[in-house]
């Protein structure tokens, strides 16, 4: 009909227009007062380092972090093609498959009440949004942290994590250098945990149970947003070793993205570093800025610097590696 024709092209539209102005979304980690409020953080942590009286202070800033080196490499420019092509593809190729958080805790509502009956309808109040956004933020980040942690740890699924991880230098554009199957991992994780408990939620309480929000945007997320431009640039900001055990600093997870050795599967966290101390995989600095290389340090970095490599290459090394295998496995 004339009304899907339109549907269509409107949706269409709407995602090849999407990350052109995803600086005026308050949902996008590129929305323009993350970028301002990052700029602002990193100038003032490079401040504090060199000294606020240091003369030519501000063209030393821009000289070190806002380079054509960096910022115009070939491997910044395959983020910026690689993030529009992505950003347009992505949703209109795994939208259909993706685990909606509403979709599964009205399915989880449903399933607790034919199994138990109806629920007790308790009342709610400030006290359980309270709750429930604490819990809803605990949750979202053990669930990026664990969707992050299983991409190291699984050969198939770290092939395309290598996508993210072949970025030589760092800019906010390299947040967006994820495989479709990198997202789809990310996607699933937090939205099954928070959709569960959305679901439990649902069942006990009479009445919809919220989050605090700024902007449409749960509270802490928007928090986190305003530092988190910084994690994927080479300024370093640091918590400093007590507060760096529960929070996961820029620094840290630039840290992540080294070429060193002893940082290989360390500071896998989103927000919170907990779960990188529980699960032995987190690493504080503690003697001021580290220096290193930024890469999979095996030199096999340029090898993604095409969007149809970055799209291609992991299944490429997957069916490579399971020949391998076939052929190791043959009698002689």
């Amino acid at each position: 009909s004339q009304q899907r024709i339109y549907d269509i092209s409107f949706e269409l539209t709407s995602r090849v227009i999407a990350p052109f102005v995803a600086f005026l979304r308050s949902d996008d980690l590129l929305y323009w007062p993350f970028l301002l409020s990052a700029f602002a953080l990193g100038l003032a942590a490079f401040a504090v380092t060199r000294g606020l009286r240091t003369p030519g202070l501000l063209r030393e800033f821009r000289r070190r972090h806002f380079s054509k080196d960096i910022w115009w490499h070939p491997s910044a420019r395959a983020d910026y093609r690689f993030y529009i092509v992505n950003a347009i593809l992505f949703p209109l190729i795994f939208g259909p498959v993706l685990i909606s958080g509403a979709w599964l805790a009205g399915a989880l509502t449903g399933w607790l009440s034919a199994l138990f009956g109806a629920g007790p309808a308790l009342s709610g109040g400030v006290w359980v949004t309270v709750l429930y956004s604490v819990l809803f933020f605990l949750l979202y980040d053990f669930g990026r942290f664990l969707g992050h942690y299983v991409q190291h740890r699984f050969d198939v699924l770290w092939q395309f994590h290598k996508v993210h991880h072949s970025a030589e230098v760092l800019t906010p554009f390299s947040n967006a250098r994820a495989h479709p199957v990198d997202l789809l991992c990310m996607w699933t994780f937090p939205h099954a945990f928070t959709g569960a408990a959305l679901g439990v939620f649902g069942y006990l309480f009479a009445e919809p149970v919220g989050i605090y929000t700024y902007l449409g945007l749960h509270v802490a997320i928007f928090a986190y947003n305003i530092v988190g431009n910084l994690r994927h640039t080479h300024i370093w900001l640091s918590y400093g070793p007590r507060l760096s055990q529960v929070f996961l600093s820029p620094a840290m997870h630039q840290i992540h993205h080294s070429t060193e050795e002893r940082h290989f599967g360390r500071n896998i966290g989103y927000a919170l570093s907990i779960w990188d101390g529980l699960f032995g995989t987190l690493y504080v600095p503690r003697n001021g800025e580290e220096r290193f290389e930024i890469g999979l340090g095996d030199g096999s970095d340029a090898r993604y610097r095409g969007v149809w490599r970055m799209y291609v290459l992991p299944l490429v090394d997957i069916a490579e590696g399971f020949r391998r295998r076939l052929t190791v496995s043959e009698p002689p």
